[in-house]
């Protein structure tokens, strides 16, 4: 048995996973606001209960957590968190002394990928992309059930690679789009929820959520239509840079977008014009397990 925490921005969520992946309990939590200390001592007090509603009593089991960041190999401390608090921290070497255990931690996209690959929707694939399409564009990979961290600990991170033009989007002065990173035109900028949102808003002079866009398509609203060819045409162009570097067997998609039914149709068809390969095998699929896949991974990490 091993225990897995997905350590959000507004809650925290632990599991006890089996050998063979089955959830055992599962907890959740709301994490502690701009506080540092206290997000360690919810972590640990998850765990404590996490085990006593296991019964497992005094046996510590493996833990593994996924964040909103990831670790430094220059300093050992957390980077590049949207959770502020836990930039510039020792997050592992701390939980390691509270929780009297070794710990291992990797990044929430990272954590979904592995999940998906080992008894998800990649599972069964020698190479795994997976995609988080949400509040934020993430990523990572796994080759042969393993996760790619990189020297960097950015691997899979393509949402901070510059959008690659195309019909739809030419990105001229006039599109550029600054992204939090600070630099332009970030896939980010373009493929997450707030971007297709700020897209709309900016065509139409009002707001509606991503969801809301998703639907006005459906119904035949011309502007939402032209929106989500747009969409579909930059996603395949971005997948595809992904796609000419690591030729993954399959691409699995999370995050809140990844419920767009015509993704897996529209973009399989159109990716093909930027794949450097006279046909494209690599297969397009939904999560298996949806918003658990960050938990079950980190658990994975064991």
């Amino acid at each position: 048995m091993r225990i897995g925490v997905d350590l959000g921005g507004t809650k925290i969520e632990g599991v006890v996973l089996d050998d063979k992946g089955e959830v055992l309990c599962r907890r959740r939590i709301s994490t502690p606001q701009h506080n540092y200390c206290g997000t360690l001592n919810a972590i640990a007090n998850l765990v404590e209960q996490l085990e006593t509603a296991g019964g497992i009593g005094s046996m510590l089991l493996p833990v593994g957590i996924g964040t909103p960041g990831s670790i430094s190999h220059l300093t050992g401390r957390m980077k590049n968190c949207n959770s502020t608090c836990l930039n510039g921290r020792a997050l592992r070497e701390d939980l390691k002394a509270l929780l009297k255990r070794d710990i291992r931690i990797a990044n929430d996209a990272d954590c979904f990928s592995l999940s998906e690959a080992i008894d998800g929707a990649g599972s069964g694939s020698s190479s795994v992309f997976g995609v988080i399409l949400g509040t934020g564009v993430g990523g990572g990979i796994v080759i042969n059930n393993t996760l790619l961290s990189g020297p960097n600990s950015i691997a899979g991170e393509w949402g901070h690679n510059p959008m690659p033009p195309t019909a739809s989007v030419d990105l001229d002065q006039t599109q550029s789009r600054r992204c939090y990173c600070g630099r332009d035109n970030c896939i980010e900028t373009w493929l997450s929820g707030p971007a297709i949102e700020k897209s709309y808003r900016e065509c139409a002079n009002k707001a509606l959520t991503a969801a809301q866009i998703v639907a006005a398509a459906t119904a035949g609203d011309d502007l939402a239509v032209g929106l989500m060819e747009q969409y579909y045409e930059s996603l395949a162009a971005a997948l595809a840079t992904v796609i000419n570097v690591i030729d993954p067997e399959v691409v699995v998609l999370g995050g809140g977008l990844s419920n767009i039914e015509s993704l897996y149709d529209e973009v399989p068809l159109r990716w093909s014009r930027y794949v450097f390969s006279d046909r494209c095998e690599t297969k397009l699929l939904r999560a298996k397990y949806g918003d658990s896949s960050g938990v079950r991974g980190a658990a994975w990490l064991w």
